[in-house]
């Protein structure tokens, strides 16, 4: 029998499962740099993992109580000139769009994807 984390979501359940979750900007908390960003949901990322942008995965952390994975954000930053991922961690579907919205800014775009989006867990 193969490990119960043998498809995309369930290598995913398991990097989240196996690395501790660092908040280092709390919801309402302000950007560092750009002081009128506000992180409208607690926002960190996954210790000891890897980013483009040299840090940790990053990730949004919701109301659910949980920490399961329930979407990605695609970002695509014009100003930065990366493009990256955010793993959603247990996100209402309200909190996915302010999520969204956070993110199509005037120099960046992003997408949403949904694990509830795939009929299947696939390989």
């Amino acid at each position: 029998m193969p490990p119960p984390y043998e498809s995309f979501w369930g290598f995913l359940d398991h990097l989240v499962a196996s690395n501790q979750l660092i908040v280092d900007r709390a919801k309402n908390s302000h950007h560092p740099h750009y002081p009128e960003i506000i992180y409208p949901l607690d926002y960190g990322y996954l210790e000891k993992t890897g980013s483009v942008d040299g840090g940790g995965i990053d990730v949004w952390i919701g109301s659910s109580g949980t920490h399961d994975p329930t979407a990605l954000i695609m970002t695509v930053d014009l100003q930065k000139r990366d493009a990256e991922i955010k793993i959603l961690l247990g996100c209402t579907e309200v909190e996915m769009q302010t999520i969204l919205d956070f993110h199509n800014t005037k120099t960046m775009r992003a997408l949403l994807l949904r694990r509830t989006d795939f009929k299947v867990d696939e390989h």
